[in-house]
């Protein structure tokens, strides 16, 4: 069974609803046109905008239970009203869409509704019966709903005398495809049947049932309800587990369990207490989005995110797996895996390209090509991962689909100097060049390791990047210049200052820990530095994917204005291991703020409205919450203040902490070096001490 991968169709935001999204078929991206540089001026007329006639539903307010291939979405009172996207699912099909619950005749008044999982969510409510009772509730009822298909009801009496509850479940469900609920094609509730001690729904698009322990008293399948009737004595209490599900198949076995697990059960202690719960949640949210290969079940691979996009998106899932190297290979490796058996080849200029589809780049560039990304991220974590301990076998069976990555990186850039996207005459992405330039020096430096021949040509490729690219692709200005986002034919630069600069700062890791040397210089990396922690880019929660003062800034766009988090993370080791400490510091504490807001569950992106003493970040209406790129950025932001660089074929590590402790004490521990467990603990004073490392492992110099 071949891996499913996003087609190249229609361009669409990063959190778009699959309804929106072309077939699944793994094609290269097409070409599109090249729009008019920046400075080019507007035409006085345009057509009149199209107007979507449905938005997609909200998910920012919902309490989303995942373990994939299930989700459990749900209002913050716990009813299943069968508004919006609430709901059982498994497998992107809704098993239930109505749970409402009536005791004695009435809804119970909901008190509080909260996560105490990735996959599971508690909702409290309270009854008053009694006539004389006074304000105190008679009946406390709570609820805990799971990913796996599972919920659990117990009433509990706080009466001082018994209770005779009767109480009612209205179900239904409609069958739909989550794609189609988010796009406002549900279709009505089907009529349910008795099945067993529950119900059963059937459509063309399958089947679903619901049982219940214990058996109801009555069962009226034509209306959806299951009723029972409970004696309850002073301070006793009755439950009911409902299970939902495709009929006669057992509750969703979760892919990634503490047991087997390919994620570290690492652990954050220290003076700020923020650090414990980011990283325990980034790993229960990492965890949750796991997905088994079906072709090798051993392996596993993140989704990028829920509710929206619960599959395989192959630049953010090597992206989600690289940052979470500190807790593991394993990850990688199943990721690496997977999307070779995806690669193209054969002859032509597309053979070795990993098909990916298009995403939007905002107003001013055409739709970028992420198969193009996650060709040039995958040498880069095949390499990375070996220096975090990935075994010799593993590196050498994922090598060759690595060296077509690089033949075909050399093939696409041919007699030039740049690798352009795949649009008739550009353009020519600074971001695109920061990800070849690094995939040549980190693919050379694997393709020696092994012998294999090309090292020297990649190297001395981007050698002339680094030069050109200097010069090239800086806008000089009266305040230092900047980076150019694109550089178009006939030369024309688009001068947008945005969060894909950041890039620019992600060297990667060579032997003994060195990191590459990147696209800029000292002083044009100082420059970038200065302009990331100025007001125009940093929100005070996190980096701004395009700067508050340019041209089509939008606090909500997702490529032009949100702050995506995966980018504040990678400005933050950039930083840091660039030594611009400061900046580094602010945007990680703009971050962990955020992440206090949000429960510590990183969505991929929220408003960059401007932080104000005594506000919260805004959510993003159509933000995955979890994302396998934000929760894996937790691990990196964290892992970054250790300054960890190993070498685990050298047998080695190197510390380079952030000296300035922004967050004081941290000590992080169950981290993963060369297979074995790695502790490392900073102090106050910025200063490093590994506490427990694989045998025979050395610090490095």
């Amino acid at each position: 069974m071949p891996l499913p991968i996003p087609s190249s169709g229609p361009a669409v935001p990063d959190s778009d609803p699959p309804a929106l999204r072309g077939p699944a078929q793994p094609t290269p991206c097409r070409a599109a046109p090249v729009p008019a540089p920046a400075s080019a001026p507007v035409p006085q007329t345009a057509p009149a905008a199209r107007y979507a006639t449905v938005n997609p539903p909200a998910a920012h307010t919902a309490l989303i239970c995942v373990a994939l291939p299930g989700l459990a979405i749900s209002p913050e009172h716990g009813q299943l009203t069968g508004h919006g996207l609430e709901g059982f699912y498994r497998s992107g099909r809704r098993m239930l869409s109505r749970c409402r619950l009536r005791v004695a005749g009435r809804e119970p008044l909901a008190v509080q509704g909260r996560m105490i999982a990735a996959d599971r969510a508690r909702f409290v409510a309270t009854l008053s019966l009694v006539a004389d009772g006074g304000p105190d509730p008679d009946v406390l009822v709570e609820r805990t709903r799971s990913a796996d298909g599972t919920e659990r009801i117990t009433l509990r009496s706080a009466a001082r005398r018994p209770l005779r509850l009767p109480v009612e479940l209205a179900l239904g469900t409609d069958l739909a495809d989550l794609g189609a609920i988010a796009a406002g094609r549900a279709g009505p509730d089907l009529t349910a049947s008795v099945h067993a001690f529950g119900m059963r729904w059937s459509s063309a698009a399958g089947h679903s049932a619901i049982t219940a322990d214990p058996p109801p008293s009555d069962t009226l399948a034509s209306a959806g309800l299951l009723r029972w009737e409970f004696e309850l004595p002073p301070g006793g209490s009755r439950s009911v587990e409902l299970r939902v599900g495709p009929a006669g198949a057992g509750p969703v076995r979760a892919v990634a369990r503490a047991a087997t697990s390919p994620l570290a059960p690492a652990r954050a202690t220290g003076d700020d207490p923020r650090a414990e719960a980011l990283l325990r949640t980034s790993i229960e949210d990492l965890q949750a989005l796991l997905l088994r290969d079906p072709v090798r079940p051993s392996d596993t691979y993140p989704a990028a995110g829920a509710p929206w996009r619960c599959g395989m998106a192959p630049a953010e899932a090597l992206a989600a797996a690289r940052m979470a190297l500190p807790l593991g290979t394993r990850l990688a490796a199943g990721t690496l895996r997977a999307l070779a058996r995806a690669q193209l080849v054969g002859a032509g200029p597309g053979s070795g390209l990993i098909p990916g589809p298009r995403r939007q780049a905002g107003d001013q560039m055409p739709p970028s090509c992420t198969g193009q990304e996650a060709t040039l991220l995958f040498p880069v974590v095949l390499a990375e991962a070996r220096r975090w301990g990935l075994s010799e076998p593993e590196t050498q069976e994922l090598l060759p689909a690595a060296e077509r990555c690089l033949r075909w990186l050399r093939t696409a850039v041919g007699e030039g100097t740049y690798l352009a996207d795949p649009h008739p005459g550009g353009p020519w992405r600074g971001e695109t060049q920061a990800h070849a330039h690094r995939a040549a020096l980190l693919g050379a430096d694997l393709l020696d390791a092994y012998g294999r021949g090309g090292g020297t040509e990649l190297r001395e490729w981007a050698g002339e990047v680094r030069t050109a690219f200097r010069k090239d692709f800086w806008v000089e200005g009266a305040g230092g210049g900047r980076p150019a986002a694109a550089l178009l034919p006939g030369g024309r630069l688009v001068p947008q200052l945005g969060a894909g600069s950041v890039h620019l700062l992600d060297t990667g890791l060579l032997g003994a820990g060195a990191p590459a040397p990147g696209l800029l210089d000292r002083v044009r990396t100082e420059q970038l530095a200065r302009l990331l922690g100025g007001p125009a880019m940093d929100s005070g929660w996190g980096l701004r994917s395009l700067g508050a003062r340019e041209a089509g800034y939008n606090p909500f766009g997702h490529r032009s204005g949100a702050v995506r988090v995966r980018e504040t993370a990678v400005a933050v080791a950039g930083l840091a291991a660039a030594g611009f400490e400061k900046e580094a510091a602010a945007l990680l504490g703009g971050v962990l703020s955020a992440a206090e807001a949000f429960g510590y569950r990183l969505p991929e992106m929220y408003a960059g409205e401007q932080r104000v003493r005594g506000g919260a970040p805004v959510p993003h209406p159509t933000a995955c919450r979890p994302a396998a790129t934000a929760a894996a950025a937790g691990v990196l932001l964290l892992t970054t203040l250790a300054g960890i660089r190993p070498d685990a074929p050298a047998r080695t590590v190197t510390l380079r902490p952030v000296r300035s402790a922004p967050l004081g004490e941290l000590e992080l521990t169950g981290l993963r070096i060369a297979g074995a467990a790695f502790s490392v603990r900073v102090s106050r004073l910025g200063l490093a001490l590994v506490e427990e490392a694989a045998d025979g492992l050395q610090l490095g110099a």
